[in-house]
């Protein structure tokens, strides 16, 4: 069954002087301010896309190298994982990338590679994000 998340913003002003503030809809979560400046320069307590972007990104691979692992016969313990996300003004979003450090009992590292890069390109979100660079650079601990 498909599945539709909602948020929006709202935006006064123009680009460089304004601000704006998105709302994430479907789950009530909260409202987060957003600016050029936070896009471009420092957050100071406001979001922007590509953190948004960053959050997605790593939460969509988390869950979608979990379930690999599952279906490899693998419990993982712990799956941290971090996305940056870059933007470069006048060109746009330029690349994703992945860090990734999991706690898999049992797993070799041929193995934990071999499904860490499967879920790289596995993932929705990556899906989603295809026509920019997406890296990982993937860690088992012991």
């Amino acid at each position: 069954m498909a599945a539709t998340r909602t948020a929006h913003t709202v935006w006064n002003g123009d680009l460089m002087t304004g601000s704006g503030q998105t709302t994430l809809d479907s789950s009530g979560l909260g409202t987060f301010e957003v600016t050029w400046k936070a896009r471009t320069e420092a957050a100071e307590g406001k979001t922007s896309p590509e953190e948004l972007i960053a959050a997605a990104h790593a939460s969509c691979f988390s869950m979608a190298f979990s379930n690999m692992l599952a279906q490899a016969g693998h419990a993982p313990e712990e799956v941290n994982t971090k996305a940056d996300v870059t933007f470069v003004p006048g060109t746009g979003i330029t690349g994703s990338h992945l860090t990734m450090s999991a706690k898999i009992p049992g797993i070799s590292e041929d193995e934990f590679q071999r499904i860490a890069g499967e879920a790289k390109t596995g993932c929705p979100v990556s899906g989603a994000l295809a026509s920019i660079e997406i890296t990982l650079d993937a860690s088992l601990e012991s």
